[in-house]
C-alpha cells in the first residue's frame, strides 16, 4: 500500500478540537455499534472486568473487547477494540 500524499491529509493536531468536545462529556451516554454481531449499546451496557491491570470492557451481545483502560501514576492507556494500538493520555496533576 502507498503512503497518501503528505498535502492531502493534516496532521493530529486538527482532531484537538472534536475530541476535547467529546471528551468533556460523561462518556458513558456515548454508543457504539459492535463490528462483530452489530449489537447497539451505550458504554453503561457494557461489561467490564478488571481493576488488575486495566479496565476491560465487553460487549454485552457476544463478549468482544469494546475497549480497555489502565491508569498509571502519571498516563491514562485508552484501547478501542481488542486488536488496536492504544493512546495514552497524561493526567492533569488534579487526576494524579
Amino acid at each position: 500500500m502507498t503512503e497518501p500524499r503528505p498535502h492531502l491529509y493534516l496532521d493530529g493536531n486538527a482532531l484537538a478540537g472534536p475530541l476535547a468536545d467529546v471528551f468533556a462529556v460523561d462518556p458513558t451516554t456515548a454508543w457504539r455499534r459492535c463490528p462483530a454481531c452489530h449489537r447497539p449499546s451505550t458504554v453503561s451496557e457494557l461489561r467490564v472486568y478488571g481493576p488488575e491491570p486495566g479496565l476491560t470492557a465487553r460487549c454485552p451481545g457476544c463478549a468482544e473487547i469494546a475497549l480497555r483502560v489502565v491508569t498509571q501514576p502519571e498516563h491514562l492507556w485508552l484501547q478501542l477494540g481488542g486488536h488496536g494500538g492504544a493512546f495514552r493520555f497524561t493526567l492533569p496533576p488534579a487526576a494524579r
